[in-house]
């Protein structure tokens, strides 16, 4: 799989998984529980799958520094 398509994927990913994070705290409403069940099998390998995005997100950020200042 290609590098820029990983890290698209996993920007989605945390970005959604942030989302729901945001729900949970301000309205005790997990989605992805009441989507796939209360910590069912296919709910945790959603949480287990956000978990790995979000450290490809780090890995990303620190390894190819995406946001680092362009010199002339």
């Amino acid at each position: 799989m290609n590098l820029k398509i990983t890290t698209i994927i996993s920007f989605i990913l945390v970005i959604i998984g942030a989302l729901n994070w945001l729900l949970v705290g301000l309205f005790a409403f997990d989605l992805v529980a009441v989507i796939f069940g209360t910590m069912s099998v296919v709910s945790r390998i959603i949480y287990v799958v956000v978990g790995l995005a979000s450290l490809w997100v780090i890995f990303f950020c620190f390894f190819y520094k995406p946001f680092r200042k362009v010199t002339e």
